[in-house]
């Protein structure tokens, strides 16, 4: 007598066939999308706390799902990586701010005096070669510059000490600064639960496809994110012990400063060029120590394109520099800074969309032969 065990299981019984769906219904979708949109258009400056954590929750999620595997309840874990996460970013303010106050002073003592110097050997080769008398009084140039800094530092002063302006200004920023490691907690703690739920939400005839392509999103988007993240770490290094051989003041916050804007492809580097560039100008020295400032981010470029950005990030991810450049323009021109926060993610979204959509088009009648 056979083993029933060793029997076949019984085929599942055959699904009903799906009904069609009815043009009426996909107003409902259109209608979802409508409201996002609406709603990051006027509600963005709200919006953008709760997308700066969710942000930095997508990055800590991987440390908090390895503590639970481990026996460490997401509660625990949660807090711990939002106590870890604002130590840094406190530390990074504490070495940005005094970089840029330093800057700002130094610039308004020193450019009156290198204007008067540049003007003091400009002046004789114009005349010389082209016959033409400059009259630009580098005095007057020198109290102009001064006179509008004080002007300047009066005026934040006086916005600053003003309760209807300055003081919700504060209000809005300290609001802010605490709300973001909320909901960064928050979101870190009952993500599985969060994501559950919005997937609960995809109506059914489309949750099987749904999952794959939040899968293949979830995948484009951490590769990007944190292979980006150690290209700017990496950065952040050799361009603060680089500066600091070439003698620039200010090498550590600059190279660090440095190192975080190349997160924007090429604008990034243009930003953090300029600013390493000023910072040789305003210390003049020479033109050997101007010339190694420049080389010092020739040769970070190099670096960034042909070594850490093919090794840490990868060409196999597909999100390309001058995308990333467009999804960034485009949408903080449409939802301003909270879609800024949301370009990467869309741009992630969107390259997998654009990759489902060529591979049914490959498979349609309308490419093939057959």
């Amino acid at each position: 007598m056979a083993d029933p065990r060793s029997e076949a299981p019984p085929p599942p019984p055959p699904r009903a066939p799906l009904k069609p769906v009815a043009w009426r219904h996909y107003l409902w979708v259109v209608g979802a999308v409508l409201v996002v949109a609406l709603a990051l258009h006027w509600l963005g400056p709200i919006l953008t706390p709760f997308l700066i954590g969710a942000i930095l929750a997508y990055l800590g999620k991987p440390v908090v799902d390895r503590l639970a595997r481990r026996g460490v309840s997401r509660t625990l874990g949660a807090a711990v990586v939002v106590l870890i996460a604002g130590v840094l970013i406190a530390g990074l303010l504490v070495v940005l701010v005094p970089l840029v106050q330093a800057e700002i002073v130094t610039a308004s003592h020193k450019l009156p005096d290198l204007f008067a110097a540049a003007m003091a050997r400009i002046t004789p080769w114009v005349e010389q070669h082209f016959d033409v008398t400059l009259s630009i009084d580098a005095q007057t140039v020198r109290e102009y510059i001064a006179n509008n800094t004080e002007d300047v530092q009066r005026l934040s002063m006086r916005l600053l000490a003003s309760v209807k302006t300055g003081g919700l200004l504060v209000v809005t920023l300290l609001v802010n600064a605490a709300l973001i490691p909320v909901v960064m907690f928050y979101l870190l703690r009952d993500w599985d639960l969060i994501a559950a739920r919005i997937l609960d939400l995809v109506p059914r005839r489309w949750d099987e496809e749904t999952v794959e392509v939040m899968r293949d999103i979830d995948n484009v988007l951490a590769e990007f994110l944190r292979g980006q993240l150690l290209v700017m770490i990496v950065l952040a290094l050799y361009y603060a012990i680089a500066l600091s051989i070439a003698r620039l003041d200010h090498a550590l916050p600059i190279g660090i400063l440095t190192g975080l804007l190349v997160f924007i492809p090429y604008v990034g580097f243009g930003l953090g060029l300029t600013l390493g560039l000023i910072a040789a100008v305003l210390q003049w020295t020479g033109w050997p120590a101007f010339l190694a400032v420049a080389a010092v981010y020739g040769v970070g470029q190099l670096l960034e394109n042909y070594v850490l950005v093919p090794y840490l990030v990868g060409d196999r991810i597909g999100l390309h520099p001058l995308a990333v450049i467009f999804a960034l323009l485009a949408f903080g021109q449409l939802f301003g800074f909270a879609g800024v926060l949301l370009a990467l993610p869309a741009s992630a979204s969107l390259l997998v969309g654009l990759r489902v959509l060529r591979a049914k088009y490959v498979a349609s009648p309308l490419y093939r032969r057959d």
